[in-house]
């Protein structure tokens, strides 16, 4: 598809995000809290950049990246990222995906913040990554301990 026609059609910016994430071929990424409102256009692009299909909670695996979809309804964020850290590598990358101020579901800064420490991570940047989705990095401390 052309520069032109991608434009037309109002996704332009996405492969763009997906590349941004910082996802390389070849990775394994772990999605988790997958539902109709997630953003079908950048799964689709991370999909692309990777060149593999996403696993799932039930993964055998141990992880490269994990996307995280959530929102102020799923539960504990603590809990959510103890449950993922589970089958992450060590220098792998979480991408919690959390619905933009004003969308339903919406999660307060704050509390990613609050939440984070307490499963041994650390926030490093937040990027716009569609109309609806803000995408936060959280990575595990190099001198963090993890089990």
């Amino acid at each position: 598809m052309s520069a032109t026609a991608d434009h037309a059609d109002g996704k332009s910016g996405v492969p763009n995000m997906a590349s941004r994430l910082g996802l390389e071929a070849g990775w394994v990424v772990q999605e988790i809290g997958y539902d109709d409102d997630c953003d079908d256009d950048l799964r689709d692009a991370i999909r692309e950049v990777t060149g593999e299909d996403f696993v799932g909670d039930d993964t055998d695996e141990v992880v490269d990246a994990v996307l995280l979809w959530f929102r102020e309804d799923d539960g504990d964020l603590v809990d959510a990222f103890f449950d993922i850290l589970t089958d992450l590598k060590a220098g792998g990358v979480v991408w919690l995906m959390t619905p933009k101020v004003g969308r339903d579901g919406y999660v307060e800064t704050s509390d990613i913040a609050e939440a984070a420490p307490v499963a041994g991570l650390a926030t490093t940047s937040t990027l716009s990554v569609t109309d609806d989705w803000s995408a936060t990095k959280l990575v595990v401390p190099k001198s963090g301990r993890r089990g």
